[in-house]
């Protein structure tokens, strides 16, 4: 099936915008043209559009894409480079998602901080409660922020 750049965008999840970005970025050199120069998207660019989009969103640079769009451009003799580039990026996106949990906690603990002074009608009861009676996820987030005045 052919599709419109704004069809595949919409299969995508993305706006057209984008996928002009990533060609004119040379990220998509697989994407075939009419003769009137209009973009024309089969089935088979959507999976390596999928990629393309994972990639980004992981926070890949696009030179970084770039390379790995022409390692696949040429073929099996790079699986060792691919992959090693997937590895890396797999170990990038571990890191983030452990600062962003880093982040979720002490988000909660300040949710559950504030909730409990609303209820007391001051700061001072979570502030000077002692660690036995904090809910148990709370104890670790506290101990972490101990000496943190956030």
């Amino acid at each position: 099936m052919i599709y419109t750049i704004g069809e595949m965008a919409k299969l995508l999840g993305v706006a057209p915008s984008t996928l002009r970005y990533y060609d004119k970025e040379g990220l998509l050199p697989f994407v075939e043209r009419s003769g009137g120069g209009v973009r024309i998207f089969k089935d088979k660019d959507y999976e390596i559009l999928k990629i393309i989009h994972c990639l980004k969103a992981s926070g890949m640079q696009i030179k970084d894409i770039k390379e790995f769009i022409h390692l696949v451009s040429l073929g099996d003799d790079t699986i060792d480079a691919r992959l090693e580039l997937f590895r890396k990026r797999q170990s990038e996106v571990e890191k983030q998602i452990a600062e962003l949990q880093e982040t979720l906690d002490v988000v909660k603990f300040k949710c559950w901080y504030y909730e409990t002074a609303q209820k007391a009608g001051t700061t001072s009861v979570p502030d000077n409660m002692p660690d036995t009676e904090l809910p148990y996820d709370m104890r670790k987030i506290r101990a972490k922020l101990k000496n943190e005045q956030i």
